[in-house]
């Protein structure tokens, strides 16, 4: 496998590009032949403005359905582009007139020396929202909160998510990629009832593996409805066994919402480090 390109050519400017999307209608972010996908619609555009074959670099790549309010990527762009008059905000007003109303270009900026969206990255934050007991979803809401027919208890939902806290390997909750890890720390998961009834769960880890999150949630719905004890799941993290399809959470109830990274001058080096342990893990 290639190496990651962690400078810019020379004459290109790399740039960090914030996007917020519905992902309802697309099939996740990958470029996927003959499929809706974000990144083929970010990258065309691109492309017919700076008039080049422009290649994204993504902080995380979210599966179908999954949404996203605070994803990331970086694009190395021909420096040409910004001799006349265009300038950033500009830059932003046209790729949005060009892109579909479910994906929009929030912000572009320099990216800083060294700065690689998904290498550099140091955790990625997302909420997971759920309502109980068969209740009514809000037609405004009904894409970005998942529904569940039995009571689920907060308590237990928590006791049970504190147990997968941590540096793991997350095989169980994880699909099978051939050359990937599963390998992740997670760092937080907490689940609060909001004033209109619907569950959020709070999930950030270093990276999250194929429908990592989406699992973990239908593990722990089966504590607080009542039919696991908490231990089950500690369990099934110990012993590797992957849980059932069945307990995979709808995606629309997913949202990529935050994407941290270190300061300027360490974002090189934790590129360099992610890296290495990618290249251990192949």
């Amino acid at each position: 496998m290639a190496k990651p390109t962690l400078h810019p050519e020379s004459g290109f400017r790399r740039l960090r590009i914030d996007i917020a999307y519905d992902g309802t209608n697309f099939y996740g972010w990958g470029a996927q032949p003959d499929r809706r996908t974000i990144q083929d619609l970010v990258e065309e555009a691109i492309s017919r403005i700076s008039r080049v074959d422009t290649e994204s670099i993504v902080a995380g790549r979210t599966d179908a359905g999954v949404h996203a309010t605070g994803q990331v990527i970086h694009v190395d762009v021909p420096d040409a582009i910004f001799d006349g008059e265009l300038n950033y905000i500009d830059f932003r007003y046209k790729l949005n007139r060009i892109l579909d109303e479910d994906v929009r270009i929030m912000a572009i900026t320099d990216a800083p020396s060294g700065f690689h969206a998904r290498f550099s990255a140091l955790r990625r934050h997302y909420v997971y929202k759920l309502i109980d007991n068969n209740d009514v979803i809000p037609p405004l809401t009904r894409n970005d909160v998942a529904s569940w027919y039995r009571p689920l208890d907060v308590d237990r939902m928590n006791e049970a998510s504190k147990l997968v806290l941590g540096h793991h390997d997350f095989a169980a909750f994880c699909k099978f990629r051939e050359g990937s890890t599963t390998i992740r720390s997670l760092e937080k998961y907490e689940w609060k009832r909001r004033d209109d009834g619907v569950l959020v769960a709070d999930i950030v880890a270093d990276a999250f593996c194929y429908s990592m999150v989406r699992n973990l949630v239908g593990a722990v719905v089966c504590v607080a409805d009542g039919r696991k004890e908490p231990s089950w799941i500690a369990e099934l993290l110990a012993n590797k066994e992957r849980v059932s399809d069945s307990l995979v959470f709808p995606a629309r109830g997913l949202t990529l919402y935050q994407v941290d990274y270190p300061s300027d001058d360490q974002l090189l080096e934790r590129a360099k480090i992610t890296v290495a342990k990618r290249d251990g893990s192949d």
